[in-house]
């Protein structure tokens, strides 16, 4: 992905969208709000020239922090300390609609984002961090958060900066824009606090529009909760598959192979980009992988019986966090109190892959509508435990209907004949509604399992599936492209649509990355 910074003036002195008035710098007026702005403290894209190495750090570093707004606490079993504490202590901002799910004992949607202030850093972690001056706030990585009513598991699911989206009442755009027009909506005389809020809100609309999910809560971390994490875990181990030199650019200098890293290393493992076969997407592996260590390491046993610990954590976040009026960390931290690393889940949104906009910049186009609300709803979806064995029937007792759906003359017929010779009675033969299916089905009526069992059997791979217009007592055999003979295993078919998501890792995991 490209390092280009988007063009025109922003509000703070940052470049705003190309589309944003260069007279005053704000965005072209849009229909009015049904309701007064709120929002989240959070901006967007890349550095004004001369803003240098620490405005690049800041903002990989801010998904590795915002990550303790969740599962850091509600998992350490802190929950009577976090309340007394972090509660009474923690910013709040209106980032979530009034019609947000506040209620405890409901599965819940969290949207988590980061601000680069530099603002309340001392002037030896300034040094340490190679911070440089405050640049404002940027909302350049953004996670949501799934976390079930029981508690049991979470799922974080990372957003490219240049996802080309939908974004209400601006149209199409890159993701992290979405702050700023919200920001730049908002009267002139309106105080930082109300622009912030706007911007928060349009973002969490804009995400809320693409997942088809309902965000209930809002949580935001400055750097300083980053490197104050860091320093009180002592480190965190990463894996690498290969040595690194990213020195010109990140800073990232690493040998191959486990290695524990800290501070200034972290935050340089986190933002590198160039070198890395894919960019950003390869990026957002590396937070998700140094978020995965630091929890393995806070849900350790080192940290978990060091009280002392426990309290420098609890209050590194609290002093560093930013969330909605409405989430009540004690809530939280009850909720999740049994989570284990190896609960804990982090994915990326579907990714088609990278291209170029009307304006040149460039973008990452996402999977299509139906793949992103597939994704999202399986968030909400309990874990399917094992299926209960069905005793298939006997052969004799199962009528087939054989329909063919492979492209191929003739291949109908024969499996007919082929299952008539394993004692199936085979009811009719003919072409499917499609010529194109790509995978063999045995369809059934609900009642017929054990009559779709026996035949699942006779052809190995197939997908069997529940039909509300099946013929009870008749099962129906659509062959698709990768059917090859009754008895059998079907043939391995490529994907029909190319689309980039990597394998969900976990805490726990502990693999080799780039």
């Amino acid at each position: 992905m490209s390092d280009e910074p988007d063009k025109g003036p922003r509000p703070g002195g940052r470049p705003l969208p190309a589309r944003l008035d260069p007279r005053s710098g704000r965005p072209p007026r849009r229909r009015p709000a049904a309701e007064p702005s709120r929002a989240a403290p959070d901006r967007y894209d890349a550095a004004p020239p001369g803003a240098g190495r620490g405005h690049r750090v800041a903002a990989a570093a801010r998904a590795v922090a915002a990550v303790l707004a969740v599962v850091v606490l509600g998992a350490s079993g802190w929950g009577w300390y976090l309340g007394q504490v972090a509660d009474a202590t923690v910013n709040r901002t209106d980032a979530i609609p009034a019609d947000g799910n506040t209620g405890s004992g409901q599965d819940m949607n969290l949207l988590l984002v980061g601000n680069d202030s530099r603002a309340q850093l001392t002037d030896q972690q300034m040094a340490e961090l190679t911070a440089g001056a405050d640049s404002g706030i940027n909302t350049d990585t953004m996670i949501l958060v799934h976390v079930p009513a029981d508690g049991s598991r979470a799922s974080f699911v990372s957003f490219p900066r240049d996802s080309y989206v939908e974004i209400p009442g601006y149209g199409m755009d890159k993701l992290n824009a979405a702050y700023a027009y919200g920001y730049g909506e908002v009267d002139d005389a309106a105080s930082e606090a109300a622009k912030q809020a706007a911007g928060g809100q349009l973002l969490v609309q804009t995400l809320s529009r693409l997942t088809g999910l309902q965000i209930d809560h809002y949580a935001e971390v400055d750097l300083l909760g980053f490197f104050e994490l860091s320093s009180v875990v002592g480190g965190v181990e990463v894996n690498l598959c290969e040595a690194v030199d990213d020195s010109e650019f990140s800073g990232a200098v690493f040998a191959a192979g486990p290695q524990t890293i800290s501070g200034a290393d972290a935050l340089a493992f986190v933002r590198q980009r160039h070198g890395l076969p894919r960019g950003d997407l390869d990026r957002i592996v590396r937070q998700q992988v140094f978020m995965g260590g630091v929890l393995r390491k806070i849900l350790s046993e080192q940290v978990l019986l060091d009280l002392g610990k426990q309290r420098q954590l609890v209050e590194a976040a609290s002093q560093s966090l930013t969330i909605d009026r409405d989430l009540v960390l004690l809530d939280l931290a009850q909720q999740m109190q049994a989570v284990t690393a190896g609960a804990i889940e982090f994915q990326t949104v579907p990714v088609v892959g990278d291209d170029r906009d009307e304006q040149g910049r460039a973008i990452l186009r996402l999977a299509d509508a139906d793949t992103l609300r597939d994704f999202f709803a399986e968030l909400s979806a309990a874990p399917a435990g094992p299926a209960a064995p069905v005793a298939p029937a006997a052969p004799s007792a199962v009528t087939v209907d054989v329909q063919n759906g492979s492209g191929v003359a003739g291949v109908a017929a024969e499996a007919a004949t082929a299952l008539e010779a394993a004692g199936f009675a085979v009811g009719s033969t003919g072409n499917a509604d499609a010529s194109d299916y790509g995978q063999t089905v045995v369809r059934h009526a609900v009642g017929d399992e054990r009559l779709a069992a026996a035949l699942a059997a006779a052809v190995p791979g197939a997908l069997v599936e529940a039909d509300t217009e099946a013929t009870p007592g008749t099962v129906q055999l659509v062959l698709g492209s990768d059917f090859t003979a009754v008895g059998q295993a079907l043939a391995p078919v490529a994907p029909s649509a190319p689309v980039e998501t990597d394998a969900a890792r976990t805490a726990a995991d502990t693999g080799c990355i780039y």
